[in-house]
Order: structure tokens, then C-alpha cells, then sequence
């Protein structure tokens, strides 16, 4: 199954509370497999659901401001 990652930069955030908040609205998306959130910047693992608008609107939701995304899709090799 084709995996996406995407990176998310994100302004405003200035303490572990702000990575939680972050944290807790992103893992709640549809499609999302892992999430990573250190101050500035999200790591989404997700399945293709998770779209920009849809990360847009859980960074908002959390407080925050999405300043920029970057995406790139895994390829899972076939085990042998």
C-alpha cells in the first residue's frame, strides 16, 4: 500500500504543550498512520487521505498557523 509522508512547518508553537495540541489534532485525521511533532515542524505518515487542506484545518484547529507543506510518497518493496 503506497505510504505519503509530509512535512509540515508550523508557526507559533513555543513549548511541549504547543507539540501536544499539535500532536493530538493531526493523529486524529483520516488516513493517518504515525505522527511526529517536534516545536516548528510535523512529520505525517499518513495513506494519501491526509491532504493539505485537512492538515491546514488540524494545525488551525490546534492553534497554530501552517506555514508550508512538503510531500513525498514511500514505495514499499514487495517482499521476496
Amino acid at each position: 500500500m503506497p505510504r505519503f509522508v509530509t512535512v509540515a512547518r508550523i508557526a507559533g508553537m513555543r513549548s511541549v504543550h504547543c507539540t501536544r495540541a499539535v500532536y493530538t489534532a493531526l493523529a486524529s485525521l483520516e488516513g493517518v498512520a504515525t505522527v511526529d511533532v517536534v516545536i516548528g515542524q510535523a512529520t505525517i505518515e499518513h495513506d494519501g487521505r491526509a491532504t493539505e487542506p485537512a492538515i491546514r484545518g488540524g494545525v488551525e484547529l490546534a492553534g497554530y498557523e501552517l506555514l508550508e507543506t512538503s510531500e513525498e510518497r514511500q514505495r514499499t518493496l514487495p517482499l521476496l
